[in-house]
Protein backbone atom coordinates (compact mmCIF):
# COMPACT_ATOMS: atom_id res chain seq x y z
CA UNK A 1 0.00 0.00 0.00
CA UNK A 2 2.91 2.13 0.75
CA UNK A 3 4.11 1.84 -2.80
CA UNK A 4 0.61 2.42 -4.51
CA UNK A 5 0.14 5.61 -2.51
CA UNK A 6 3.76 6.88 -3.49
CA UNK A 7 2.63 6.37 -7.14
CA UNK A 8 -0.40 8.16 -6.68
CA UNK A 9 -2.97 5.43 -6.16
CA UNK A 10 -5.93 6.03 -4.07
CA UNK A 11 -8.03 2.78 -3.28
CA UNK A 12 -7.18 -1.11 -2.62
CA UNK A 13 -7.76 -1.75 -6.45
CA UNK A 14 -4.54 0.37 -7.44
CA UNK A 15 -2.55 -2.24 -6.34
CA UNK A 16 -3.40 -4.30 -9.81
CA UNK A 17 -0.51 -2.70 -11.39
CA UNK A 18 1.86 -4.03 -8.86
CA UNK A 19 0.77 -7.37 -8.56
CA UNK A 20 1.38 -7.37 -12.74
CA UNK A 21 4.85 -6.95 -11.51
CA UNK A 22 5.93 -9.59 -9.24
CA UNK A 23 9.81 -9.43 -10.61
CA UNK A 24 9.99 -5.89 -9.57
CA UNK A 25 7.37 -5.62 -6.40
CA UNK A 26 7.30 -8.76 -5.50
CA UNK A 27 4.44 -10.65 -3.83
CA UNK A 28 1.44 -8.44 -3.55
CA UNK A 29 -1.25 -9.11 -1.24
CA UNK A 30 -5.08 -9.53 -2.90
CA UNK A 31 -7.49 -6.85 -2.15
CA UNK A 32 -9.83 -8.57 0.68
CA UNK A 33 -6.48 -9.26 2.50
CA UNK A 34 -4.89 -5.66 2.02
CA UNK A 35 -8.82 -3.93 3.25
CA UNK A 36 -9.12 -6.93 6.15
CA UNK A 37 -5.60 -5.88 7.61
CA UNK A 38 -6.71 -1.89 7.20
CA UNK A 39 -9.86 -2.78 8.97
CA UNK A 40 -7.37 -5.06 11.57
CA UNK A 41 -5.56 -1.76 11.83
CA UNK A 42 -7.97 0.66 12.11
CA UNK A 43 -9.60 -1.02 15.58
CA UNK A 44 -6.71 0.83 17.74
CA UNK A 45 -5.65 3.64 15.61
CA UNK A 46 -3.84 5.54 18.51
CA UNK A 47 -1.34 2.34 19.18
CA UNK A 48 -0.92 1.69 15.17
CA UNK A 49 0.06 5.41 14.98
CA UNK A 50 2.51 5.30 17.77
CA UNK A 51 4.16 1.75 15.88
CA UNK A 52 3.88 3.90 12.50
CA UNK A 53 5.75 6.83 13.69
CA UNK A 54 8.59 4.39 15.27
CA UNK A 55 8.91 2.67 12.33
CA UNK A 56 9.11 5.53 9.80
CA UNK A 57 11.90 7.63 12.14
CA UNK A 58 13.57 4.32 12.54
CA UNK A 59 13.52 4.33 8.34
CA UNK A 60 14.17 7.98 8.50
CA UNK A 61 17.42 7.50 10.78
CA UNK A 62 18.94 4.90 8.80
CA UNK A 63 18.13 6.93 5.31
CA UNK A 64 19.95 9.85 6.75
CA UNK A 65 22.73 7.90 8.15
CA UNK A 66 23.59 6.29 4.88
CA UNK A 67 23.59 10.27 3.33
CA UNK A 68 26.25 11.23 5.44
CA UNK A 69 27.20 14.76 5.25
CA UNK A 70 24.22 15.36 3.17
CA UNK A 71 21.53 14.33 5.46
CA UNK A 72 19.40 16.87 6.87
CA UNK A 73 20.50 16.65 10.45
CA UNK A 74 24.48 16.75 9.90
CA UNK A 75 26.72 19.18 11.59
CA UNK A 76 23.51 21.67 12.35
CA UNK A 77 23.55 23.85 15.17
CA UNK A 78 22.29 27.29 15.81
CA UNK A 79 24.24 28.86 12.99
CA UNK A 80 22.97 26.21 10.87
CA UNK A 81 19.85 24.88 12.19
CA UNK A 82 17.65 21.82 10.89
CA UNK A 83 14.39 23.76 8.79
CA UNK A 84 10.97 22.63 9.56
CA UNK A 85 8.01 24.52 7.89
CA UNK A 86 4.63 23.89 8.80
CA UNK A 87 1.79 24.77 6.48
CA UNK A 88 -1.70 24.25 6.25
CA UNK A 89 -3.38 23.12 2.67
CA UNK A 90 -7.30 22.39 1.90
CA UNK A 91 -8.13 19.13 0.27
CA UNK A 92 -11.66 18.54 -1.56
CA UNK A 93 -14.09 15.62 -0.75
CA UNK A 94 -16.69 14.99 -3.19
CA UNK A 95 -18.89 13.17 -1.00
CA UNK A 96 -19.45 12.85 2.46
CA UNK A 97 -16.51 11.68 5.04
CA UNK A 98 -15.51 11.52 8.28
CA UNK A 99 -14.71 15.18 9.33
CA UNK A 100 -15.55 16.55 5.97
CA UNK A 101 -16.77 20.37 6.61
CA UNK A 102 -17.18 23.47 4.87
CA UNK A 103 -14.31 25.30 4.34
CA UNK A 104 -13.33 29.15 4.06
CA UNK A 105 -12.85 28.95 0.72
CA UNK A 106 -16.34 28.18 -0.08
CA UNK A 107 -15.42 24.11 -0.51
CA UNK A 108 -16.02 21.48 1.55
CA UNK A 109 -13.65 18.84 2.34
CA UNK A 110 -10.82 18.63 5.21
CA UNK A 111 -7.94 21.23 6.27
CA UNK A 112 -4.68 19.93 6.65
CA UNK A 113 -1.73 21.17 8.74
CA UNK A 114 1.76 19.56 7.71
CA UNK A 115 5.29 19.61 8.52
CA UNK A 116 7.78 19.06 6.45
CA UNK A 117 11.80 19.43 6.89
CA UNK A 118 13.60 21.73 4.31
CA UNK A 119 16.16 20.23 2.29
CA UNK A 120 17.69 23.08 0.93
CA UNK A 121 16.93 24.78 -2.04
CA UNK A 122 18.58 21.51 -3.88
CA UNK A 123 16.07 18.96 -2.14
CA UNK A 124 12.86 17.90 -2.31
CA UNK A 125 11.86 18.27 1.42
CA UNK A 126 10.33 15.16 3.54
CA UNK A 127 7.13 15.41 5.10
CA UNK A 128 7.09 14.56 9.19
CA UNK A 129 3.53 14.79 10.23
CA UNK A 130 0.40 15.40 8.92
CA UNK A 131 -2.82 16.25 10.41
CA UNK A 132 -5.90 15.74 9.40
CA UNK A 133 -8.28 18.57 10.62
CA UNK A 134 -12.04 18.88 9.64
CA UNK A 135 -12.53 21.55 7.10
CA UNK A 136 -13.82 24.40 9.28
CA UNK A 137 -10.81 24.02 11.61
CA UNK A 138 -9.39 27.35 12.38
CA UNK A 139 -5.81 28.84 10.76
CA UNK A 140 -4.50 30.35 13.78
CA UNK A 141 -5.54 27.33 15.72
CA UNK A 142 -2.16 27.26 18.64
CA UNK A 143 -3.05 23.91 19.74
CA UNK A 144 -3.05 22.51 16.77
CA UNK A 145 0.32 24.12 15.78
CA UNK A 146 1.77 23.23 18.90
CA UNK A 147 0.30 19.09 18.29
CA UNK A 148 2.07 19.11 14.73
CA UNK A 149 4.96 20.38 15.78
CA UNK A 150 5.96 18.35 18.57
CA UNK A 151 5.19 15.07 16.57
CA UNK A 152 7.32 16.63 13.78
CA UNK A 153 10.08 16.91 16.09
CA UNK A 154 9.41 13.78 17.35
CA UNK A 155 10.09 12.23 13.86
CA UNK A 156 13.13 13.47 13.57
CA UNK A 157 16.64 11.36 14.42
CA UNK A 158 19.33 12.63 16.21
CA UNK A 159 17.55 15.14 18.10
CA UNK A 160 16.05 15.63 21.57
CA UNK A 161 12.33 16.04 20.68
CA UNK A 162 11.56 17.70 24.31
CA UNK A 163 13.94 20.64 24.27
CA UNK A 164 15.99 19.93 20.57
CA UNK A 165 17.21 23.71 21.24
CA UNK A 166 18.27 26.25 18.84
CA UNK A 167 19.84 23.61 16.03
CA UNK A 168 16.59 23.31 14.80
CA UNK A 169 14.57 25.86 13.54
CA UNK A 170 9.79 26.64 13.25
CA UNK A 171 9.72 28.38 10.15
CA UNK A 172 5.63 29.29 9.70
CA UNK A 173 3.01 31.65 8.20
CA UNK A 174 1.26 34.42 10.20
CA UNK A 175 -1.34 31.37 11.17
CA UNK A 176 1.46 30.08 13.70
CA UNK A 177 2.36 33.73 14.68
CA UNK A 178 -0.04 32.99 17.88
CA UNK A 179 1.28 34.51 21.48
CA UNK A 180 0.17 30.85 22.86
CA UNK A 181 2.77 28.83 19.91
CA UNK A 182 5.53 31.05 20.28
CA UNK A 183 5.45 30.88 23.87
CA UNK A 184 5.44 26.98 23.64
CA UNK A 185 8.52 27.64 21.24
CA UNK A 186 10.79 29.44 23.37
CA UNK A 187 9.65 27.20 26.50
CA UNK A 188 12.03 24.49 24.45
CA UNK A 189 14.97 26.66 23.12
CA UNK A 190 13.70 26.14 19.48
CA UNK A 191 14.48 29.00 16.81
CA UNK A 192 11.03 30.28 15.30
CA UNK A 193 10.70 32.53 12.31
CA UNK A 194 6.91 33.09 11.69
CA UNK A 195 4.71 35.53 10.10
CA UNK A 196 3.17 38.32 12.12
CA UNK A 197 0.45 40.85 11.84
CA UNK A 198 1.10 44.18 11.78
CA UNK A 199 -1.02 46.54 14.21
CA UNK A 200 -3.51 48.44 12.37
CA UNK A 201 -1.62 52.04 13.36
CA UNK A 202 1.47 50.37 11.19
CA UNK A 203 0.86 53.16 8.51
CA UNK A 204 1.97 56.02 11.50
CA UNK A 205 4.21 54.00 12.85
CA UNK A 206 5.93 53.57 9.33
CA UNK A 207 6.18 57.48 9.10
CA UNK A 208 8.64 57.12 12.32
CA UNK A 209 11.41 54.53 10.52
CA UNK A 210 14.32 56.78 9.67
CA UNK A 211 14.94 56.60 6.34
CA UNK A 212 18.58 54.91 6.96
CA UNK A 213 17.06 52.34 8.93
CA UNK A 214 16.05 50.60 5.84
CA UNK A 215 18.60 47.98 4.66
CA UNK A 216 17.97 46.57 0.79
CA UNK A 217 16.56 43.24 0.70
CA UNK A 218 18.39 40.53 -1.38
CA UNK A 219 17.27 38.01 -3.62
CA UNK A 220 17.71 34.28 -4.10
CA UNK A 221 21.14 34.79 -5.46
CA UNK A 222 22.05 37.55 -2.44
CA UNK A 223 22.16 40.42 -4.59
CA UNK A 224 20.18 43.20 -3.56
CA UNK A 225 16.53 43.04 -4.78
CA UNK A 226 15.56 46.23 -6.40
CA UNK A 227 12.41 48.16 -4.44
CA UNK A 228 12.53 46.13 -1.45
CA UNK A 229 14.07 46.79 2.12
CA UNK A 230 13.68 45.72 5.25
CA UNK A 231 14.33 47.49 8.78
CA UNK A 232 13.68 45.95 12.34
CA UNK A 233 10.81 47.53 14.09
CA UNK A 234 11.08 45.47 17.34
CA UNK A 235 10.70 48.61 19.55
CA UNK A 236 8.16 50.54 18.15
CA UNK A 237 5.71 47.77 18.77
CA UNK A 238 3.72 46.53 21.39
CA UNK A 239 4.99 43.11 22.60
CA UNK A 240 3.22 42.51 25.62
CA UNK A 241 2.33 38.57 26.11
CA UNK A 242 5.29 37.48 23.30
CA UNK A 243 8.35 35.30 24.55
CA UNK A 244 11.13 37.82 25.19
CA UNK A 245 14.09 38.18 23.16
CA UNK A 246 11.61 37.89 19.76
CA UNK A 247 12.27 40.87 17.19
CA UNK A 248 9.70 41.99 14.54
CA UNK A 249 11.35 42.37 11.30
CA UNK A 250 9.43 44.52 8.55
CA UNK A 251 9.92 44.38 4.95
CA UNK A 252 9.18 46.76 2.11
CA UNK A 253 7.85 46.31 -1.82
CA UNK A 254 6.66 48.03 -4.45
CA UNK A 255 4.28 45.80 -5.83
CA UNK A 256 4.51 43.82 -9.08
CA UNK A 257 3.14 45.74 -12.14
CA UNK A 258 -0.87 44.71 -12.74
CA UNK A 259 -1.09 43.95 -8.78
CA UNK A 260 -4.13 45.06 -7.29
CA UNK A 261 -3.51 47.77 -4.53
CA UNK A 262 -4.42 47.23 -0.86
CA UNK A 263 -5.54 50.20 1.49
CA UNK A 264 -2.88 49.12 3.74
CA UNK A 265 -0.18 49.92 1.53
CA UNK A 266 1.96 52.59 2.49
CA UNK A 267 3.33 55.33 0.03
CA UNK A 268 3.03 52.82 -2.76
CA UNK A 269 4.78 49.85 -0.43
CA UNK A 270 3.64 46.76 0.63
CA UNK A 271 4.18 45.77 4.23
CA UNK A 272 5.21 42.07 5.39
CA UNK A 273 6.74 41.33 8.82
CA UNK A 274 7.88 38.44 10.27
CA UNK A 275 9.12 37.09 14.33
CA UNK A 276 12.07 35.71 14.98
CA UNK A 277 14.52 35.21 17.93
CA UNK A 278 17.52 34.88 15.82
CA UNK A 279 19.75 37.32 17.52
CA UNK A 280 22.54 36.88 14.62
CA UNK A 281 22.65 37.46 11.21
CA UNK A 282 22.22 40.72 8.55
CA UNK A 283 18.40 41.43 8.20
CA UNK A 284 18.46 40.81 4.47
CA UNK A 285 19.75 37.47 5.24
CA UNK A 286 17.14 36.66 7.66
CA UNK A 287 14.06 37.72 5.81
CA UNK A 288 15.27 35.84 2.62
CA UNK A 289 15.45 32.84 4.85
CA UNK A 290 11.83 33.47 5.96
CA UNK A 291 10.88 33.67 2.53
CA UNK A 292 12.39 30.40 1.58
CA UNK A 293 9.21 29.08 3.49
CA UNK A 294 7.44 29.42 0.13
CA UNK A 295 9.36 25.84 -0.67
CA UNK A 296 7.15 24.38 1.62
CA UNK A 297 3.86 24.97 -0.34
CA UNK A 298 5.93 23.55 -3.24
CA UNK A 299 6.52 20.23 -1.56
CA UNK A 300 2.37 20.34 -0.78
CA UNK A 301 1.23 21.04 -3.94
CA UNK A 302 3.08 18.50 -5.42
CA UNK A 303 2.02 16.23 -2.43
CA UNK A 304 -1.49 16.49 -3.19
CA UNK A 305 -1.17 16.50 -7.29
CA UNK A 306 1.05 13.33 -8.28
CA UNK A 307 2.40 14.16 -11.38
CA UNK A 308 1.56 12.25 -14.70
CA UNK A 309 5.39 11.51 -15.37
CA UNK A 310 5.80 9.00 -11.79
CA UNK A 311 4.85 6.76 -13.90
CA UNK A 312 6.68 7.81 -16.85
CA UNK A 313 10.88 8.10 -18.01
CA UNK A 314 12.08 11.12 -20.14
CA UNK A 315 11.43 8.95 -22.89
CA UNK A 316 7.78 8.73 -22.77
CA UNK A 317 8.34 4.89 -22.07
CA UNK A 318 6.98 3.20 -18.56
CA UNK A 319 9.61 1.91 -16.39
CA UNK A 320 10.20 -1.32 -15.54
CA UNK A 321 8.37 -2.69 -18.27
CA UNK A 322 8.69 -5.50 -20.80
CA UNK A 323 7.87 -6.26 -24.37
CA UNK A 324 5.16 -8.39 -25.19
CA UNK A 325 3.78 -8.38 -29.16
CA UNK A 326 0.58 -6.96 -29.08
CA UNK A 327 -2.11 -5.49 -31.99
CA UNK A 328 -0.55 -3.24 -34.64
CA UNK A 329 -2.53 0.41 -36.04
CA UNK A 330 -2.34 0.91 -39.62
CA UNK A 331 -1.14 3.75 -41.48
CA UNK A 332 -4.60 4.88 -42.62
CA UNK A 333 -5.91 5.35 -38.67
CA UNK A 334 -3.58 7.42 -36.81
CA UNK A 335 -5.95 8.01 -34.39
CA UNK A 336 -5.45 4.71 -32.80
CA UNK A 337 -1.77 5.41 -32.54
CA UNK A 338 -0.11 6.31 -28.86
CA UNK A 339 -0.31 9.80 -28.48
CA UNK A 340 2.94 11.89 -29.79
CA UNK A 341 3.22 9.31 -32.83
CA UNK A 342 1.81 9.60 -36.14
CA UNK A 343 0.03 7.00 -38.01
CA UNK A 344 2.92 7.05 -40.75
CA UNK A 345 6.11 6.70 -39.03
CA UNK A 346 6.47 6.56 -35.21
CA UNK A 347 8.48 9.30 -33.03
CA UNK A 348 9.36 9.45 -29.63
CA UNK A 349 6.65 9.82 -27.22
CA UNK A 350 6.01 13.54 -26.12
CA UNK A 351 7.85 14.77 -23.25
CA UNK A 352 5.99 13.93 -19.89
CA UNK A 353 5.72 18.06 -19.59
CA UNK A 354 3.51 17.28 -23.27
CA UNK A 355 1.59 14.69 -21.90
CA UNK A 356 -2.19 15.02 -21.19
CA UNK A 357 -2.62 15.99 -16.95
CA UNK A 358 -3.42 13.21 -14.99
CA UNK A 359 -6.55 14.02 -12.78
CA UNK A 360 -7.53 11.42 -9.24
CA UNK A 361 -6.09 8.26 -10.71
CA UNK A 362 -2.20 9.09 -12.34
CA UNK A 363 -1.59 4.88 -11.86
CA UNK A 364 -4.78 4.95 -13.91
CA UNK A 365 -5.33 1.67 -12.34
CA UNK A 366 -9.12 2.39 -11.74
CA UNK A 367 -10.31 2.05 -15.54
CA UNK A 368 -8.60 1.03 -18.56
CA UNK A 369 -10.14 3.68 -20.59
CA UNK A 370 -7.61 6.50 -20.14
CA UNK A 371 -4.57 5.66 -22.11
CA UNK A 372 -2.80 2.16 -23.05
CA UNK A 373 0.35 3.88 -21.43
CA UNK A 374 -0.76 3.79 -18.26
CA UNK A 375 -0.58 0.00 -18.36
CA UNK A 376 2.42 -1.79 -18.95
CA UNK A 377 3.13 -0.89 -22.57
CA UNK A 378 5.08 0.91 -25.01
CA UNK A 379 5.74 1.70 -28.71
CA UNK A 380 7.75 -0.90 -30.95
CA UNK A 381 10.62 0.06 -33.06
CA UNK A 382 10.58 2.44 -35.86
CA UNK A 383 8.36 0.97 -38.80
CA UNK A 384 5.48 1.94 -41.46
CA UNK A 385 3.53 0.45 -39.16
CA UNK A 386 3.19 0.81 -35.09
CA UNK A 387 3.17 -1.36 -32.66
CA UNK A 388 2.07 -1.01 -28.75
CA UNK A 389 3.96 -3.68 -26.81
CA UNK A 390 1.69 -4.72 -23.92
CA UNK A 391 2.53 -7.17 -21.50
CA UNK A 392 0.61 -9.92 -20.70
CA UNK A 393 0.29 -10.03 -17.34
CA UNK A 394 -0.68 -5.78 -17.47
CA UNK A 395 -4.01 -4.93 -16.10
CA UNK A 396 -6.69 -5.36 -18.42
CA UNK A 397 -4.50 -6.62 -21.04
CA UNK A 398 -6.84 -9.00 -22.83
CA UNK A 399 -9.59 -6.18 -22.95
CA UNK A 400 -7.07 -3.81 -24.55
CA UNK A 401 -6.12 -6.09 -27.21
CA UNK A 402 -9.63 -7.02 -27.92
CA UNK A 403 -10.35 -3.49 -28.48
CA UNK A 404 -7.25 -2.90 -30.81
CA UNK A 405 -8.41 -5.72 -32.88
CA UNK A 406 -11.86 -4.76 -32.94
CA UNK A 407 -10.34 -1.46 -34.21
CA UNK A 408 -8.20 -2.68 -36.64
CA UNK A 409 -10.90 -4.69 -38.03
CA UNK A 410 -12.92 -1.54 -39.37
CA UNK A 411 -12.03 -0.98 -43.16
CA UNK A 412 -9.72 1.79 -43.92
CA UNK A 413 -11.11 4.97 -44.69
CA UNK A 414 -10.94 5.65 -48.69
CA UNK A 415 -7.83 7.93 -48.96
Amino acid sequence: MAITLALGGEACSDTALLRAEPGVYGAVASNPTISRTIEALAADIEKVSRVVAAARKAARARVWGHAGQSAPNCGIDAEHPLVIDLDATLVTAHSEKEQAAPTFKKGFGFHLLCAFVDHGQSGTGEPLWIMLRPGNSGSNTAADHVEVARQALKAVPGINPYRPGRKVLIRTDCAGGTRAFLAWLHARGLQYSVGFTLPDNMPDLYQLIPEDAWTPAVDADGQPRLGADVADVTGMLNLQGYPPGMRVIVRRERPHPGAQLRFDDVEGYRLTAFATNTRVGQLAELELRHRRRARCEDRIRIAKDPPLHASHDRSGRCPHRTEQPAPQTRRSQPDLAPRGTTGRRPTRLASPARLPRARGRPLGTQTPTNTPLHNPSHPGPPARQIHLRIKNSAPWAELLITGFQRLNAIPAAPI
